[in-house]
């Protein structure tokens, strides 16, 4: 497979021919402050075996320009050994040594070597990202998982700058206006998780120590950095006391002490994902860094992020998938142990299995139900597909069936089997049947089936109860109803939920068992009374979809905040949500439900969340017809809640930026307005930087912000994150001069970062401005290969999904999606997926208004 990619096959093919003993790679960085200067020198020397001498192979490396190619002293003709994305060398020895100098490019995508220049102080930033194969951007090597190797980094640098790679330095020198930071060698890692940070950075420290069974003493120095800016921001303590918590429940749970020396981690600028796991050299989106007030949901989900970060050192790190196909070996593990780490490391944050629930397996559902859904454990063919399937069935579906499997074989056994995994495979790459193998051992269980029903098999299937009764109101029968394409074996909870003396839900019986087939009788409720509410995978032991019997939806209409339990609450609003999106339940009656009962939620993620779900709802699901109504209903109840939240609290600013999403009319706009200007106060309520940026999209949405406002206020906050509510407020405008500049500005050029793209697609994109919209639906189909050919994956993706017409929810977009698929039978199998899955989230949308209508 030619040009930027790399087969599955090619990558076999390679590493049964070659085993790689280290790189030395030196880059100079130098010209980063020089805003002309658009590469920097990688020199990469490579240290590796052949078990056929004689045979031929190549080196991944996207560069502007190749100097010098050496293969055991011959120097090669880089004209002709390097054809833009690969470096071709023939007559290999037994062991070779092969050099390649190069220029290559700082990047504005954040694939590769990212260059950011700080709006507040002009200062320079740097930072790589290489997942799935971006390493080749910033020096020669084999870029694929299981050509592990130790790399020894040197960089020189502006010498204000620090310098930060895998391991630790060994060695700083001075030379004139730089600094050459030599680092001592890595363990064996793949290249994807190769890492070098530089700057001007703001930077915390802080230490760690464990005493050992064998008596010694683990010392992990630790640090997290941050830009200059930023500091004033930077809640240092915070990140490293969440880092302690975690280091040591790790310890106590993997048994394998932490392998990569010193703990970094870096908050970076226009980040493209929510962070990647370096070892050694974590890096995470600067976001995570609060600027203004946020609800203690965002903190959780940074504390989240932390821990899953910190799982991947041992699993994906230490352990390393031998190809993309595995890759949830490292990222349902890191997933699932991010959110059972909050609560193991006895962090603050209890509510992290709440959140998992509600949000984490919301993504899950929706990406099964594509037609594009995959098993956990993919046919990954190439690249393109590896970067596709960081998705929700690699994460949160894999995630949750891990959760299902600790159900499964008992907790004890399945962290023993971890521990001899890691010892077993230490620096090594696996692949399913190594895990199986340990967790059979421990557990005594064939997994075999058990992997073949929800390792190897996609979908999701939907949990009913059927209950009858006799004349006293006694349970006579009570089933469980299994639907979809596979059947699995599900270990479930089921709560039985009644009416105390103050009118709560409260659960009275909850019975274990396992499901099976199409039909699981619960022999433990005969004879109970029939309950109010029949509550299935109650705990949420399992992944599915759960129903309800007309009895129990009745009483989720009458009384769903009234339930006694937070993740019993979630699980509800999570079943009533999937009803929504499946078109079983009008949109109509999701909205009432929200209306009615969110002001109860106590719990902050679970309010955001709904606050999403009802925004989608009227946007996408309703019956146009009833939109407008709709979204009156939500800005009249936003205001509603607002004036009644206690003040100062999380769930008063959740009620604030609600208003700022739905407010359309007169009384809500007047309102916004005020706030910004000061002439109106509601007790407690902060209008900080980034409150006042919602506030002014709203009002840029509805036409009543001007450009010299809009200025204005970004004078005042000349920031990063500024300029991209700054420009999603212009795209916002409701005009068709708005919208042009807005497409022109992505599809026009390939200058703009990420961050700027994403702002652009998300101001341009508000659905109630479909009409204006409109006429763009015809040439995004036009230019989609374009697009796909011409720009970075990570730039396509977003615009491919940024720009889908998915505001146009009627039969002649899909038929213009449907038409382009049936026309490009040979397009990257990567962007016709994307265009599937865009399609069917479209399909969805019109199910959905078919059962709103009245």
């Amino acid at each position: 497979m030619p040009g930027k990619n790399l087969s599955r096959d090619e990558a076999q093919q390679r590493a049964s021919i070659l085993a790689v003993d280290g790189y030395q790679v030196r880059l100079d960085v130098t010209s980063a402050p020089d805003r002309a200067a658009g590469t920097f020198r990688s020199t990469t020397t490579v240290t590796f075996r052949c078990s056929q001498p004689g045979a031929d192979t190549f080196l991944d490396l996207l560069a502007p320009a190749v100097r010098s190619v050496t293969l055991n002293g011959r120097a090669l003709d880089p004209a002709t050994a390097y054809d833009g994305a690969r470096v071709h060398v023939d007559g290999l020895a037994a062991e070779n040594v092969l050099t390649v100098e190069a220029d290559c490019a700082y990047s504005r995508t954040g694939e590769g070597l990212h260059r950011f220049v700080d709006p507040v102080d002009g200062e320079t930033y740097l930072y790589t990202h290489y997942e799935p194969a971006d390493a080749r951007r910033v020096f020669a090597n084999f870029e694929q998982p299981d050509l592990k190797a130790p790399f020894t980094f040197t960089v020189t640098a502006p010498a204000a700058w620090d310098v930060w790679s895998n391991a630790p330095h060994e060695k700083v020198t001075a030379e004139g206006d730089a600094r050459t930071w030599e680092f001592a060698p890595t363990k064996p890692i793949s290249t994807y998780l190769t890492a070098v940070v530089a700057g001007p950075y703001h930077v915390a420290r802080d230490h760690y120590r464990r005493e050992l069974a064998d008596g010694t003493a683990l010392e992990i120095p630790l640090s997290a950095m941050c830009r200059k800016s930023l500091a004033p921001y930077f809640d240092a303590d915070e990140i490293l006391g969440v880092t302690k918590l975690g280091l040591d429940f790790f310890h106590e749970e993997f048994d394998y002490p932490y392998p990569f020396g010193k703990y970094d981690q870096a908050f970076v600028p226009e980040y493209n994902i929510g962070a990647m796991e370096n070892p050694g050299c974590v890096t995470f989106r600067e976001e995570f860094v609060f600027r203004s007030k946020v609800t203690d949901a965002a903190y959780e989900g940074r504390a989240n992020v932390i821990l899953h970060e910190m799982a991947h050192m041992w699993f994906g790190d230490l352990v390393t998938m031998r190809w993309w196909d595995d890759l949830w070996l490292k990222e349902s593990f890191a997933d699932f142990m991010g959110s059972y780490g909050l609560i193991g490391a006895r962090t603050r944050y209890s509510s992290a299995w709440i959140t998992f629930a509600n949000q984490r397996k919301a993504w899950a559902y929706r990406q099964d139900q594509f037609p594009t859904t995959h098993p956990i454990t993919a046919d990954i063919r190439d690249l393109e597909d590896a970067k596709l399937n960081f998705d929700g069935i690699t994460y949160a579906k894999g995630a949750s069936v891990l959760k299902q499997l600790v159900a499964y074989v008992g907790s004890e056994a399945f962290f023993e089997g971890a521990r001899r995994y890691f010892k077993r495979h230490a620096f090594g790459n696996t692949e399913l049947g190594d895990l199986l193998e340990v967790l059979e051992e421990t557990s005594g269980r064939d997994l075999k089936t058990w992997a073949a029903a929800w390792l190897q098999t996609s979908g999701v299937n939907a949990l009913t109860p059927q209950v009858t009764t006799d004349a006293e109101g006694r349970i006579t029968e009570l089933a469980v109803l299994q639907d979809g394409e596979v059947l699995r074996p599900h270990r479930i909870a089921v709560g039985l939920y009644d009416r105390d003396a103050e009118g709560a839900l409260v659960r009275t019986a909850r019975i274990e068992l396992d499901v099976t087939g199409t039909r699981t009788a619960v022999a433990e409720a005969v004879g109970l009374a029939r309950p109010a509410l029949v509550l299935l995978n109650d705990d949420d032991l399992t992944y599915c979809k759960i129903r309800f019997d007309e009895e129990s939806l009745e009483s989720l209409r009458t009384g769903l905040g009234d339930i006694h339990g937070e993740l019993a609450r979630a699980l509800a609003w999570s079943a009533v949500w999937n009803l929504t999106r499946d078109g079983l339940m009008p949109a109509r009656d999701y909205v009432a439900l929200v209306l009615r009962f969110a002001g109860q939620e106590g719990n902050i993620g679970v309010l955001q969340s709904l606050h999403a779900q009802a925004k989608t709802a009227v946007d996408l699901y309703a019956d146009p017809a009833w939109r407008g109504e709709g979204g009156r209903l939500l800005a009249d109840g936003a205001l509603r809640e607002l004036r009644a939240a206690v003040p100062g609290s999380d769930h008063q600013l959740a009620w604030a930026r609600f208003l700022a999403q739905t407010a359309g009319g007169a009384e809500h706009l007047g309102l916004v307005r005020g706030l910004l200007s000061g002439s109106a106060r509601i007790d407690g309520l902060e209008v900080d930087q980034e409150l006042r940026w919602s506030l002014w999209l709203a009002l840029a949405a509805s036409g009543q912000a001007t450009d010299e406002e809009l200025a204005a206020e970004l004078a005042a906050d000349n920031t990063a994150s500024g300029k991209r509510h700054h420009t999603e407020c212009l795209a916002a405008r409701p005009t068709a001069e708005a919208k042009a500049a807005a497409w022109s500005a992505v599809i026009d050029s390939d200058e703009l970062p990420s961050a700027l793209v994403e702002a652009n697609t998300g101001g341009f994109s508000i659905p109630a401005q479909r009409d204006l919209t409109a006429l763009y639906a015809a040439p995004y189909f036009k230019l989609l290969e374009r697009i796909w050919a011409e720009r970075s994956i990570e730039i396509a993706m977003r615009i491919v999904g940024g720009f889908f017409p998915i505001a146009q929810t009627g039969e002649q977009t899909l038929a213009e999606a449907d038409a382009w698929l049936e026309g490009h039978p040979q397009a990257a199998p990567a962007l016709r997926r994307l265009v599937l899955e865009r399609r069917d989230d479209l399909a969805r949308a019109l199910r959905a208004q078919a059962c709103d209508r009245p």
